[in-house]
């Protein structure tokens, strides 16, 4: 979101079009759809290595507009109990029957698309999960879920928000890391994240994508992106196409994190993960606010994640490794959290 480089780039793509309007001024299918669509949904396409790409103003539309306007009445939507507001907000518009399956459990799955497929037969059946978790960033078996829809002739739907940037040779994400873009029904890419931008995208056939355009209410009735939005998108792109080195320092930081987690002994507190997303739980919400606070305090903008945000009991601080953080900082970071941690153990002792 700070780089230089890609707000000049921005500026060099907008400066190769004639001039024209600072915003979209109204919907794609009216007066929105601007040539800069185009060009950057086929870059987008053949980056991310799926036959079509389509826009959509945030990851939250994206969700809202593939889940509630594909599945149809009759159909079925099982979905990781841990998915985000938005997938669950979007299966809630959709007019199919939904299940939930607990967190990353193949066996739930398996067991509960069984039993719904012995009742109807004849639905078609959705799989709906993150490739990370925005709380825990953890990861599913994304290949072995495959598997379970191939057996299933389930259709598969990956939300790549928080693993676009990290994940892959070039950031493309899980699903191409794993090589598994022939098994996906759908990616849902987002721009706000790693890449520093804005908007959304969903990955697909080309008749998926014909289909949105006609029915995603998300799509349909809102004004499109800026010119220049899509242009910093497009930029944001070829910055990670061409540059590792940031990748490769996040993961170099991220096992950092780890050892200091290690050498503090604050393992019991913290989930395990290979993402740049890491979670302490401290249960309560007070609890979880003054420990919060001692970081911030100490120059760490490290937020708490409050009930009902999380169930009660499930408090934790989010702390989110960016490329640009030094060794220094995280192992201050983990030596501050453990300190936090003792005194206010010993304070309601």
């Amino acid at each position: 979101s700070s780089s230089a480089d890609i707000y000049s780039r921005a500026l060099e793509i907008l400066s190769t079009y004639p001039f024209g309007p600072n915003g979209a001024t109204g919907s794609r299918l009216l007066s929105g759809n601007h040539k800069l669509f185009s060009e950057a949904e086929t870059m987008l396409a053949h980056f991310h290595q799926t036959e079509a790409a389509l826009f959509f103003n945030s990851g939250y539309d994206a969700n809202l507009g593939l889940l509630a306007s594909v599945p149809q009445r009759g159909d079925i939507i099982l979905f990781d109990e841990l998915c985000h507001a938005s997938i669950r907000d979007g299966i809630q518009m959709s007019h199919a029957k939904s299940y939930k399956f607990k967190h990353n459990d193949l066996e739930d799955l398996s067991r509960l698309q069984d039993r719904l497929t012995k009742l109807d037969d004849g639905a078609e059946i959705y799989i709906v999960t993150e490739s990370v978790f925005s709380m825990d960033g953890d990861s599913p078996d994304l290949k072995s879920m495959a598997t379970i829809c191939k057996t299933h002739n389930a259709k598969l739907i990956v939300d790549e928000a928080h693993a676009v940037g990290v994940f892959g040779t070039r950031g493309e994400g899980k699903v191409q890391e794993l090589g598994m873009e022939s098994q996906v029904f759908a990616r849902i890419v987002t721009f706000g994240k790693a890449l520093g931008c804005h908007g959304a995208a969903v990955l697909g056939s080309a008749d998926l994508k014909t289909f949105l355009i006609n029915f995603a209410r998300s799509f349909i009735y809102t004004t499109a992106l800026s010119p220049h939005a899509v242009a910093t998108i497009m930029a944001s792109y070829e910055q990670l196409a061409k540059e590792d080195t940031r990748r490769e320092k996040l993961k170099h930081n991220i096992a950092i994190l780890q050892d200091n987690v290690k050498k503090f002994s604050i393992e019991n507190f913290m989930d395990p993960g290979s993402s740049s997303i890491h979670c302490c739980r401290l249960p309560g919400n007070s609890r979880v606010k003054k420990i919060a606070q001692e970081l911030m305090d100490t120059g760490f903008d490290v937020r708490p994640i409050l009930s009902p945000t999380v169930p009660a009991g499930e408090e934790r601080l989010r702390i989110c490794l960016h490329s640009f953080n030094s060794e220094k900082e995280i192992r201050t970071l983990i030596e501050s959290l453990h300190n936090a941690i003792i005194m206010c153990t010993h304070q309601e002792s």
